[in-house]
């Protein structure tokens, strides 16, 4: 979906498949029949952005085989599909039934993460509709905390400075502008935007501004972080922000209470981390998954926690519990809702879907397309109520 900015400039706002993880080609292709057309359908859009995962086989068959590239280009086209942004965060087994730390692996300090990246851009650059100019990976946020050092920091800063020369070249090959976001997140090297601008600095001292920061909304929100300060001081330091997230986290006003822990259990499942968080006055405490957090006294109960569990946008859960929504909603404003855009790729990414407690997970194929359509149609209505025009 396209929105024109009131300066002119076009946004692009998409939805991201990693939702329904493939890990082949073949799989890829049965996306977009199965589950990309019917929501472009029940919008009721000609034309429909999607932030396409390809692991590292399905990106590995289409490097290796430019007819299968252009294969899949046409197919875009033909179910009327658009693709700006890839989400190169997971490297491979997003679907599989544990995910938890694997997701982080390889990270940046790994040869294989520049060799996956590159390849991811070189495909982007294929893939952008012919009047774009400009796509967006986003990225892990360099790599789990642990174990890192000052070795595995220069390692990493390397291979950032490497991937821009590489995008570099191939803008002048294809006139394509790929640039990458990092996108902080809970219990990571770079688990706040603040954290993102010391590292960022040292790689654009050298390599320019081809890299920048993603900002993911559920991510900003568990870490409590206010839209306002964070987007400040990335603007101060010079970070841009190529791609944001729409995402929300889940939020418990009073975890103290035995009915608010038991509704938090039922979010506490064996596939993904769900990091939470909660403020205290000695600052930021947390634990890296939801269920320690409910095992006995390991976060304070005197303040609201925050779950890193992606909640549908149009659908947050049923009192005790709420979403982090206006967390959103605040930092949208703040990102699209000036003089000029900040990101000008925005892209709703709820990949839980079937990790939801059982009686809120979709049915069948049907429920999830309207679902994901609510999604879009709700971050559609606060992009034109910031004054943004949905284009044809």
């Amino acid at each position: 979906m396209r929105f024109r900015h009131p300066d002119g400039s076009t946004v692009h706002l998409s939805y991201c498949t990693n939702v329904h993880p493939a890990e082949t080609l073949d799989g890829v292709l049965a996306q977009l029949r199965d589950h990309c057309e019917p929501v472009r359908r029940r919008l009721g859009r000609d034309r429909l952005g999607i932030g396409l995962w390809l692991a590292k086989d399905a990106a590995h068959s289409l490097i290796t085989d430019p007819a299968a590239l252009r294969g899949l280009r046409g197919e875009l086209e033909r179910r009327g599909l658009e693709v700006v942004t890839l989400n190169g965060f997971p490297y491979e087994g997003f679907g599989a039934e544990e995910v938890k730390y694997r997701v982080y692996k390889p990270d940046w300090t790994d040869p294989v993460r520049l060799t996956h990246t590159t390849d991811l851009a070189r495909l982007l650059a294929t893939l952008l509709p012919d009047d774009v100019t400009e796509g967006t990976i986003s990225t892990l946020p360099i790599a789990w905390r642990t174990p890192f050092d000052e070795s595995a920091a220069a390692a990493a800063r390397t291979a950032l400075i490497t991937l821009a020369e590489r995008l570099d070249a191939l803008e002048e090959l294809t006139g394509k502008s790929i640039r990458i976001a990092l996108e902080p997140e809970p219990g990571c090297t770079i688990e706040t935007t603040s954290d993102a601008i010391g590292p960022l600095t040292a790689v654009a001292a050298v390599a320019g501004s081809r890299i920048g920061i993603c900002i993911d909304t559920c991510h900003l929100a568990t870490s409590f972080e206010d839209p306002e300060i964070a987007v400040t001081a990335l603007v101060a330091a010079g970070i841009a922000v190529p791609k944001a997230q729409l995402s929300a986290a889940l939020h418990a006003e009073n975890p103290h209470l035995p009915e608010v822990r038991k509704a938090l259990a039922a979010f506490a499942e064996p596939r993904f981390l769900h990091q939470t968080r909660t403020r205290t006055a000695a600052g930021l405490r947390g634990t890296d998954d939801l269920d320690e957090a409910l095992t006995g006294r390991a976060l304070p109960e005197g303040a609201p926690w925050r779950a890193h569990f992606h909640i549908p946008l149009h659908s947050p859960p049923a009192p005790p519990l709420t979403s982090t929504l206006p967390v959103l909603q605040d930092t949208l404003t703040r990102l699209v809702g000036g003089p000029a855009p900040r990101t000008r790729h925005l892209e709703v990414e709820t990949y839980t879907w079937q990790a939801l407690p059982t009686a809120l997970r979709p049915r069948n194929r049907t429920q999830l397309a309207d679902g994901i359509a609510a999604e879009l149609t709700l971050a559609r209505d606060l992009l034109t109520d910031l004054g943004l025009k949905e284009l044809p």
